[in-house]
C-alpha cells in the first residue's frame, strides 16, 4: 500500500511504521541481545554498556530508559535546529517507546546459542530500522548526528559512527569478555547487512535509457524522482540510424516505480541500471521535514 506523502494520513502512517520498527528492535534487545550479552551500535549499544558496567560493579540495575534518553537530548536538539521537527519528534516517540518497552518486556528464550543470537538478533535489528527509515524517522543517537554531518557538512558520517563503535566495543570488550564483543561484530555487521538489502533510499542508480520517446521519459524522470537527465544523440551501429539516450541518476528505491511507468511510455526503450558507487555533485536530496 502506498500512501500519499502529505496530509494527517501520511503521519499517522509514518507513526505506525515507527511504532513497529521499535517494538521489533525493543523485543528483539530484550530476548536476543540481553540474552547474549550482545552490545549494539549507537547510542542503544552505550546504554545497553553503562546499564550492565554499573549493574556488574555496584549491583544496582538502572533502568535502560533513565539511561538512553539523556543520551539522546543532544541529538534531538540537533535533529530539531538542523534536520527537520518531524523527523527529530518521530524519532524522540522511537526513542522514548523503546525505552518504555526495553524496561517493562519480559524476554523470551529462544537459544543459548551465541552465534545464533548474534545472526538472528542482527536480522531482526535490521528489520526494525528498516520500519524507522521507512517512516522517515531513526531510533535516535548515532544516526541523527550521522545524518547531520552528511547533510550539514557534506561529510560521510558513517566514517565517524563506525569509529564510535569501535571504541564502544573496546570498552564493552575489556569490561564484559572479548567473546562478547567478538559476537556483537557479527550482530552489528549483520544488522547493517539487512538494513542495506530491506532499505535501498541511500543506494544509487545510473539509468541509461535508448528512446524514440526522450522528452516523455526525462518528464517522467522528473516528475516522480525531481531528478534531472542528460540527452545525448548518437548512432546506432547496426542500422546506422541516429539513437537517442538518456542518462540519469536517482535512488535504489526509485527505479522501482520508475520501470513500469518507462514500459508504459515506450515498451520498446532500452534501459540499461547500472550500480553508482560515488557521486560528486549536485543531487537532488528530499529534505526531512
Amino acid at each position: 500500500m502506498r500512501v500519499k506523502e502529505e496530509g494527517w494520513q501520511w503521519q499517522a502512517y509514518r507513526a505506525v511504521l515507527v511504532a513497529i520498527g521499535t517494538t521489533i528492535m525493543a523485543v528483539n534487545i530484550s530476548s536476543f541481545v540481553h540474552h547474549a550479552g550482545l552490545i549494539p551500535g549507537g547510542f542503544t549499544g552505550l546504554s545497553l554498556l553503562i546499564q550492565e558496567a554499573v549493574q556488574k560493579f555496584t549491583g544496582i540495575l538502572i533502568p535502560y530508559s533513565m539511561i538512553n534518553i539523556p543520551l539522546n537530548a543532544i541529538p534531538a536538539y540537533i535533529g530539531i535546529r538542523f534536520i527537520g521537527k518531524k523527523f527529530t519528534l518521530l524519532s524522540c516517540f522511537s526513542i522514548v517507546l523503546s525505552g518504555i518497552l526495553i524496561d517493562i518486556l519480559q524476554p523470551f528464550f529462544v537459544t543459548d546459542d551465541m552465534l545464533l543470537l548474534a545472526v538472528f538478533g542482527g536480522i531482526i535489528n535490521g528489520v526494525g530500522i528498516t520500519f524507522c527509515l521507512r517512516g522517515r524517522a531513526t531510533s535516535g543517537g548515532t544516526d541523527i548526528i550521522s545524518i547531520f554531518l552528511s547533510e550539514r557538512y557534506g561529510v560521510d558520517g558513517f566514517t565517524y559512527i563506525l569509529a564510535y563503535n569501535a571504541v564502544v566495543l573496546v570498552i564493552a570488550g575489556t569490561l564484559m569478555g572479548w567473546e562478547k564483543a567478538l559476537y556483537s561484530v557479527v550482530y552489528q555487521f549483520v544488522s547493517t547487512q539487512t538494513l542495506h538489502t530491506l532499505f535501498k533510499h541511500y543506494q544509487r542508480n545510473t539509468l541509461y535509457i535508448i528512446t524514440e520517446k526522450n522528452q516523455e521519459i526525462y518528464e517522467l524522470i522528473r516528475t516522480e524522482t525531481h531528478h534531472d537527465a542528460t540527452l545525448f544523440t548518437g548512432i546506432g551501429c547496426y542500422q546506422g540510424k541516429e539513437r537517442r539516450m538518456l542518462y540519469s541518476v536517482v535512488s535504489s528505491d526509485e527505479i522501482r516505480r520508475l520501470m513500469p511507468k518507462i514500459r508504459q511510455v515506450d515498451p520498446h526503450a532500452f534501459v540499461n541500471v547500472a550500480k553508482s558507487e560515488r557521486i560528486w555533485g549536485n543531487f537532488y536530496k528530499k529534505p526531512n521535514d
